[in-house]
């Protein structure tokens, strides 16, 4: 635990943090004077049980903590952010599905308010997992998403789209809607291998269908500082994708899965936690990237 908590020591003193690099100071955003037009940031890996979830609702709720209205988009048929944030997922008439198949919906309609300030989310539930197989005889099927969005950019700082863990249609149009995208890697060795493969498909979407696309960073989560793995899996990601691999890490930690069950972001559930301040570090880190406003 000792050495966990020196890491932790270590990137909050600006020295040389997990990543290997010397860790630069995020300042304090200003304030927005007006908010919008809203970044959309894809939170993408086919990988399951990465963390994507877990960030988009904390990074989220921090980039909200600052001041920015951010939307989150649970594009999961799990509905895992949906249920993570207190929404009756079972009970919802109309969800992210709907605005997707169907003509004649308003997303206004659809966003759901948080107990966070500034926080909304577009909610979605099992009949998500349909919508693949409707969307394939429509035409520009890869934009679906980016319409269903335009109406609410004006509103919003930041969009935040949780992909679900594969490579297929909903995720195509998550990236193609998107001004960027976060890769969450967990901290172990074979969730690296299917990274070059994710990448490999960015690199077709921007080629074929949204040139503007661009990686604003692979996040290193489930780290665990004890291990000689982690770290190993740390610096061989680095060694790989460099500048591309955020500075923040993600420690492992009970606290997350115990903020889920509550049905609120870690950055409320436990505002001093070091997991919290990990999230907040990471909000600063995206904004001085360029990532967010």
């Amino acid at each position: 635990m000792a050495e966990t908590e020196a890491a932790f020591q270590i990137r909050i003193d600006g020295q040389v943090g997990p990543t290997g690099r010397p860790m630069p100071e995020f300042p304090q955003p200003e304030p927005l004077a007006s908010h919008g037009p809203a970044r959309i940031i894809a939170m993408c890996n086919q990988k399951g049980g990465v963390g994507k979830t877990t960030t988009t609702i904390n990074l989220g709720a921090a980039l909200a903590e600052l001041g920015r209205k951010v939307l989150l988009v649970d594009f999961d048929p799990q509905g895992a952010l949906s249920v993570g944030l207190g929404i009756p997922t079972h009970d919802l008439d109309t969800t992210i599905y709907n605005l997707l198949v169907e003509r004649g919906l308003d997303v206004r309609d659809v966003i759901k308010h948080t107990k966070v300030a500034n926080l909304d989310v577009v909610p979605a539930n099992i009949d998500l997992s349909a919508a693949e197989v409707q969307l394939v005889g429509e035409v520009a099927r890869e934009q679906i998403l980016a319409r269903v969005l335009r109406p609410v950019l004006d509103d919003y700082d930041v969009v935040l789209i949780d992909c679900q863990p594969s490579l297929g249609l909903l995720t195509v149009n998550a990236l193609t809607a998107a001004h960027g995208v976060v890769i969450p890697l967990e901290c172990e060795f074979f969730a690296m291998r299917g990274v070059a493969l994710l990448v490999e498909t960015i690199e077709k979407i921007i080629d074929r269908l949204n040139p503007r696309l661009q990686i604003d960073g692979i996040l290193a989560t489930m780290y665990d500082g004890r291990t000689l793995h982690s770290r190993e899996v740390v610096a061989s990601v680095v060694e790989h994708f460099g500048d591309q691999v955020f500075h923040t890490v993600i420690s492992r930690t009970v606290k997350f899965p115990d903020a889920s069950l509550a049905a609120e972001p870690i950055t409320t559930y436990e505002s001093a936690h070091k997991g919290a301040d990990s999230y907040r570090q990471l909000a600063r880190e995206l904004i001085a990237r360029g990532g967010a406003a």
